[in-house]
């Protein structure tokens, strides 16, 4: 009888996937616990069978560079390992049954909070009881940096690479604090720094927070389908993990380091209109393209929705989202689609209040109204200002930025900039009219976003745009 309700519960964990599906997870697990080939592979004695954990390593480390960081594959095999089958005394056996990874399986990729916190807990610790701050802390960090890992084993980076962006590693450091910020203890309050660390925290509150915390449970599932390569090429249901990474362009083959880390591009492009995460397109660097206000107002002017991060001399990192195309007007701009973000020392969103709408501002050569490009707070006040007196700024936010809610951004009130970049997101828009037929030798910065509005490129200026149009994901 007791064998009646294990296949129950197996049969139904199964049945959560689609038939190709299921074939996909029976063979790698016979591959695993090396009954592939076997006549009987498909009948019910295969799932007498059962894997260790070397096998799960092996499979891991088949190549000449491991598919996941070693601590996760320990991590997953334990989240398996924590399946209570009926009938079976638990925790006592060192293998995986078959009936153990399917559910695994079935809980991660397919079930809900509550059916996936016994196996985060066991995967965050092998033993029962609450878990410290500091567990999930490690736990979070080891996802994140497995993440970027398989993405980068898999080449599914999407044109981003660990060459063209930030070293990853302090992105990993911010990006867990930020997920981990949202840890609420019982009543309410939320542990910070040290004391987070130290804090007990109970199966209810980490399932409360994996359940508020979507990139949980997307990371597992990215680590599980690309790590142990199951699943992952059969269309998913769920567009999390499609526009996970937004596909870049503009940048390869320029020998540019953006100013970004691959974690802050899938914090910053998670927290982006839902129509404009699939692709960033680099408008301008300061590096490129050099440092001056017209060539700033040239490349990104009229070219849509926009993301503009920049670099004090300090080393902060910030910036914000545009959600419509800069033009050059004394009046304010945008809407409440805008927000304003910090990616180093801390990575976080600062969405707008609804206080007032001055959202993006964007002026060049006027006499009576302050030239530059500011968003938020209010004229000589912006959360964020760069000078038209390229290289100047301020995040002048004390307390708190009116618009964003945002604190200072840069490290002092008043700065002076290293370095910047304007992202295009989404689709830049067609080209408007045909004003753009001028000379080309016209250095007129307007003229010259016309011109490259209008497509064409100014080779004098000695940085031709690679083609990259239809570049893959190498």
């Amino acid at each position: 009888k007791m064998g009646n309700a294990e296949s129950n519960a197996y049969q139904n964990h199964l049945s959560r996937f689609l038939p190709e599906e299921q074939s996909d997870i029976d063979g790698i697990f016979d591959t695993l616990s090396g009954s592939s080939g076997s006549a009987g592979a498909k009948n019910a004695k295969a799932t007498k069978k059962t894997m260790t954990l070397a096998a799960l390593q092996a499979r891991q480390s088949a190549h000449t560079q491991e598919s996941l960081p070693e601590p996760m594959t320990v991590r997953l095999y334990n989240g398996m390992k924590s399946i209570d089958l009926p009938g079976k005394s638990s925790g006592l056996s060192e293998q995986v049954a078959k009936e153990q990874f399917v559910i695994f399986m079935s809980n991660l990729l397919k079930g809900n909070a509550d059916e996936k916190i016994t196996i985060i807990m066991r995967m965050i610790s092998k033993t029962e009881g609450p878990l410290k701050g500091k567990q999930i802390q490690e736990f979070t960090e080891d996802l994140i940096t497995s993440v970027v890992h398989v993405l980068s084993y898999r080449k599914e980076l999407k044109g981003w690479s660990l060459e063209n962006t930030r070293d990853s590693s302090s992105g990993v450091k911010t990006l867990a604090s930020e997920l981990l910020s949202e840890l609420k203890l019982p009543d309410g309050t939320k542990p910070e720094g040290s004391q987070l660390l130290e804090t007990n925290f109970d199966g209810s509150v980490i399932e409360d927070w994996v359940y508020r915390v979507p990139q949980i449970s997307v990371f597992l599932s990215v680590v599980i389908r690309q790590g142990l390569h199951v699943l992952h090429s059969l269309p998913d249901q769920t567009n999390d993990i499609l526009n996970l990474l937004p596909r870049c362009k503009g940048i390869k083959g320029r020998g540019v380091v953006s100013l970004f880390d691959i974690p802050a591009i899938i914090y910053i492009n998670s927290h982006l209109p839902a129509e404009l995460q699939h692709k960033w397109q680099l408008l301008f660097s300061s590096r490129l393209h050099g440092e001056s206000f017209s060539q700033l107002c040239a490349h990104i002017v009229n070219k849509g929705p926009c993301i503009v991060i920049l670099k004090d001399l300090d080393g902060y990192l910030f910036g914000g989202f545009a959600s419509h195309s800069w033009e050059v007007k004394p009046q304010f701009q945008g809407d409440n689609r805008c927000f304003l973000f910090s990616v180093f020392p801390t990575l976080a969103v600062y969405t707008c209040t609804g206080y007032n709408d001055h959202y993006m501002y964007l002026n060049h050569g006027q006499q009576t109204m302050p030239n530059g490009l500011g968003m938020g707070g209010q004229h000589g006040y912006f959360g964020l200002w760069i000078d038209s007196d390229y290289g100047k700024g301020h995040s002048k936010a004390k307390p708190r930025c009116t618009t964003y809610n945002s604190p200072q951004l840069s490290a002092k009130e008043d700065f002076t900039l290293d370095a910047m970049e304007v992202w295009a997101v989404g689709d830049v828009p067609e080209s408007t009219g045909k004003k753009g037929k001028k000379s080309i030798l016209d250095v007129d910065p307007e003229a010259q976003a016309l011109l490259e509005m209008a497509g064409k490129s100014r080779e004098s200026e000695g940085l031709r745009e690679p083609l990259e149009e239809e570049e893959g994901d190498d």
